[in-house]
């Protein structure tokens, strides 16, 4: 077992450098690729409107002229050790990981990520454990009821839940029961930290995460339903029914167990991608997490706030693989050999 997260470990620090690398060339390479030279590159960190000085000088603070390894490397050990920045007179330092400094707004990315991180973690994590929940419990009554009224209108309920997209369902359970029409249920809703007032919290965050996990819950449910469908009907389960085990068993320790691989496959995937940023659910609901940080980066073409935006989320996504590996070793003990 040891080794086995030992060799998932030595793998993504791996992955991690190659995505790094990727992402690198992607930003300044294949642009000099498309001819684009060093002043052009200097041009997209320096926002909107600046002067010929200005870019000259991000070009030179950047080594933008430098073989791109060579911007790999200092860009690689920024991250380790920390970086320094000559912004005008003043020299900024960018104390580890450092993952670049915005021209625009006279900061380093990192520390303006981190301050967004609550929000986004916030919002995923909560909405994540409802759709589990939800979306788990309502495959396994319908996969047990199958053809029932109950597995129908499960069923139509989980269609309906994958059609309506986030900006419409939000925008309607915010007009029923913050705005008045017909209830006000729920305050106008703006994060409150869990340790400043636990309860305004959950009062603010209850609409977002039921209107994110509404989305998931429902696919989580039809996956589980085959799933199910699919291992009720294995020799196995036959056999734990004939040695007269209570039915309670044969369904959550052996069918359950053997259904929920490919669903916490999914689930590493979707709460990985949801911490680097719920864009459309954060906009909808004025949350200011990661996703509204990404899209104001875009908005003011700030190149280095966005390459962090998304070595942030790659990092998200493949240490959530990586929970899902070693949870695998512990639901499969067939993983283990792999």
């Amino acid at each position: 077992m040891i080794a086995f997260i030992i060799r998932r470990l030595f793998a993504t620090v791996l992955l991690l450098i190659l995505i790094s690398l990727i992402t690198f060339l992607i930003f300044f390479e294949i642009p000099r690729l498309a001819g684009q030279t060093t002043y052009d590159l200097a041009l997209e960190y320096t926002g909107r409107s600046p002067t010929h000085a200005a870019v000259i000088q991000v070009e030179y603070q950047l080594g933008l002229n430098r073989p791109v390894l060579a911007q790999f490397g200092t860009f690689i050990w920024g991250i380790v050790a920390g970086r320094h920045y000559n912004d005008g007179p003043a020299t900024i330092y960018c104390p580890p990981p450092c993952l670049g400094y915005s021209f625009r707004s006279q900061l380093p990315v990192w520390p303006q990520i981190v301050s967004d991180v609550p929000v986004t973690a916030s919002l995923a994590i909560g909405a994540a454990i409802m759709w589990v929940i939800g979306g788990v419990a309502i495959g396994v009554i319908s996969a047990l009821r199958r053809g029932h009224p109950v597995d129908r209108g499960a069923m139509l309920i989980a269609l309906a839940g994958v059609s309506l997209p986030v900006f419409f369902t939000g925008q309607i359970v915010q007009t029923m029961f913050v705005y008045g029409h017909p209830f006000t249920i729920f305050p106008a809703i703006h994060y409150v930290s869990v340790f400043q007032n636990p309860w305004q919290f959950v009062d603010n965050m209850f609409l977002p995460w039921v209107v994110l996990a509404f989305l998931y819950a429902a696919l989580y449910a039809r996956l589980t339903r085959a799933g199910m469908l699919e291992t009720m009907n294995e020799d196995y389960i036959r056999t734990a029914r004939a040695k007269g085990l209570p039915e309670r068993t044969v369904i959550f320790k052996h069918g359950l167990r053997a259904a929920l691989t490919p669903i916490l496959t999914i689930f590493g995937m979707d709460l990985g991608l949801l911490l680097g940023g719920a864009i459309i659910t954060e906009n909808v609901f004025g949350l200011y997490g990661i996703g509204q940080f990404t899209v104001l980066a875009i908005d003011n073409q700030d190149l280095p706030e966005i390459m962090g935006v998304v070595l942030v989320a790659t990092f998200f996504v493949v240490i959530a693989n990586l929970v899902v590996d070693i949870l695998y070793a512990f639901i499969d003990p067939r993983v283990r050999l792999a």
